[in-house]
């Protein structure tokens, strides 16, 4: 009975020290937030900002504040411009 309890705690001792490295690989590669790197609270608070401005239309102005306060930084200079992403239905095919 004792040597069964024992393996039983070595075995889940191993599992879980087996999932606690596999975690902080898969952190490393950075496929998710784990132990080490934590997430970046402005994207968790934007969509937030965004749940809000449905359920309570009144809030909207707050986040087209936030967002005029992110252009106009970037035309400040202070945030890298974001690349602009081509709009498929400008594109012409001149081949024709």
């Amino acid at each position: 009975m004792i040597l069964k309890l024992l393996f039983w705690l070595v075995f889940i001792t191993g599992l879980l020290f087996g999932l606690d490295r596999w975690l902080l690989f898969m952190e490393g590669r950075g496929w998710i937030y784990y132990r080490k790197k934590k997430p970046n609270s402005s994207a968790l608070s934007n969509a937030c900002l965004e749940v809000q401005k449905l359920l309570e239309p009144s809030k909207k102005y707050v986040v087209q504040i936030k967002k005029d306060e992110k252009r106009d930084q970037q035309k400040a200079g202070d945030l890298p411009n974001e690349p602009e992403v081509p709009n498929p239905a400008e594109q012409i095919d001149e081949s024709r």
